[in-house]
């Protein structure tokens, strides 16, 4: 596997010489703050790359080109946006970068209720709680029919949850789920927020497979000229929340995917830590099953809480994701396959050094440093044994 790491440009607290000191080989990043409706231009990804090398690091994969709203909601006109980001996959791929990271979640990105989770050792984490985002939904989104969408205890919980807050944890909720979190494409108000989900009013779990069908449907063949792979990125939660929809979430959402495009350029970012979050995802399964769809790996495990809903981002080696076995599987492919297939690990614990540095949530050092060593150490043993 290349080993790489995700680095959020040069106000990322995180520099490439601590990358590079780190054993990484590889950078995960984006031209970060240019619109979804604005095409990335040649000389920027070229002053970027340059950057990258010159600190002794490749750029391998972006994550990620994102794709304008007007995409996910099939609004006329989407057609242009859909051709701004092919405009951008050609300024990319002049520069050899050949795997695209990219996500069709409506509105949100990757959502949690807590960035600073406290563990029993001290560590921080992020963490999704089913009570403190239905108390965010109905009680503070004011969300028509939010209620129906929550386990009957859950929402009983989240009244009593809510009684008790003062105004400045509400706020700070509110912040959390929608002020954006790091690599999200946007931020809102609760007022914007309202505004923006309105335009799903209509858009079920159907037409918005449909929508993103048709994105691919004009953008692969761009890819396919241009050499470039995409890997779409699971859902994260891998469920629909706030009332929109989610329809890269489970094995059957993968197939309808690659059923429809089975073009070696239509591809999967395969996410541990997102797909684990549901219980009813057999990862093992999934990843032999799209085995051949898989271009970039986040290594990373999530811990299922009593609810069936609740997670938090586990230790990389702990959780329910099995990263172990995901490991073993993932050298298996590029053996049998010839490839090698970058991996980054993610979302790591604030511990140590990270917790008075002011790292990004999700994105600490010492943490994913540790997460890294632990993968490397489990492929290394693979290989040692592979060698007899």
């Amino acid at each position: 596997m290349i080993e790489s790491w995700r680095w959020f440009g040069p106000d990322d607290p995180v520099t490439l010489p601590d990358i590079r000191q780190a054993g990484a080989t590889g950078i995960v990043t984006a031209l970060h703050g240019v619109p979804a409706d604005t095409p990335w231009q040649r000389e920027d990804v070229a002053a970027r790359q340059q950057m990258i090398r010159d600190a002794g690091l490749d750029w391998v994969v972006v994550e990620s080109i994102p794709v304008h709203e007007s995409i996910k909601t099939g609004t006329p006109g989407w057609e242009a946006m859909a051709d701004v980001w092919a405009e951008s996959l050609r300024a990319v791929a002049a520069q050899g970068i050949s795997t695209i990271c990219y996500n069709f979640m409506p509105v949100l990105d990757w959502t949690r209720t807590a960035l600073d989770h406290r563990l029993a050792d001290g560590a921080e984490c992020l963490r999704y709680d089913a009570v403190d985002a239905a108390v965010f939904d109905i009680f503070l989104l004011e969300r028509d029919g939010a209620r129906a969408d929550h386990l009957d205890a859950i929402v009983a919980e989240a009244e009593t949850r809510y009684a008790t807050m003062d105004a400045a944890t509400r706020q700070r909720l509110v912040d959390t789920i929608i002020a954006g979190l790091p690599g999200a494409e946007e931020s809102w108000t609760i007022d914007s927020f309202r505004d923006r989900i309105a335009a799903y009013a209509e858009i079920d779990a159907a037409r918005l497979r449909g929508n993103l069908l048709a994105f691919l449907d004009r953008v692969l063949p761009v890819a396919e000229e241009l050499g470039v792979k995409l890997a779409i990125h699971p859902d994260d939660p891998p469920f629909a929340l706030f009332g929109l929809p989610r329809v890269v979430s489970t094995a059957e959402d993968l197939a309808a995917i690659f059923d429809h495009l089975p073009s070696p350029s239509n591809g999967l970012t395969f996410c541990a830590g997102s797909l684990g979050a549901r219980g009813d995802n057999d990862l093992p399964a999934m990843f032999e099953r799209f085995r051949d769809r898989i271009h970039f790996l986040h290594l990373r495990s999530t811990e299922r809480e009593a609810d069936g809903v609740s997670f938090h981002e586990a230790a990389h080696l702990g959780g329910d994701a099995g990263l172990v076995e995901i490991v073993r599987r993932a050298l298996e492919l590029e053996t049998d396959s010839g490839r090698q297939i970058p991996m980054r690990p993610d979302h790591g614990h604030m511990i140590g050094w990270d917790l008075s540095r002011g790292m990004r949530a999700g994105y600490p050092y010492i943490g994913r440093l540790r997460g890294l060593a632990e993968l490397r150490g489990a492929a290394a043993a693979f290989a040692a044994m592979a060698r007899g």
